[in-house]
């Protein structure tokens, strides 16, 4: 199984299911589009590069984490329960 969700592969947009939010979260690794992310390619054992930031404090819930090698980990200014874990991602589901 597939750990990203494909919204347009030619665009390089991505999902993926977030285990601490238990929601979606969106990364582009298209350069021409102004990628924010690099990735390795790899749908089964993704990489991606830098971190991945969602939210912030005071507006909705901050999520922040590394993707390695099929792993998510989760840095520990996390507002969820996951913060300073690190689990498997899981296989995406639409």
């Amino acid at each position: 199984m597939s750990k990203f969700g494909i919204v347009d592969n030619r665009q390089g947009y991505f999902l993926f299911n977030c285990p601490g939010c238990k929601t979606d979260h969106f990364v582009n690794t298209n350069p021409q589009w102004g990628a924010a992310w690099t990735w390795n390619n790899n749908m089964e054992k993704p990489t991606i590069s830098p971190s991945i930031l969602v939210g912030s404090r005071g507006e909705v819930p901050r999520c922040h984490s590394f993707i390695k090698d099929g792993m998510i980990q989760f840095l520990r200014d996390c507002d969820h329960s996951l913060a300073g874990q690190t689990v498997e991602l899981p296989d995406y589901k639409f």
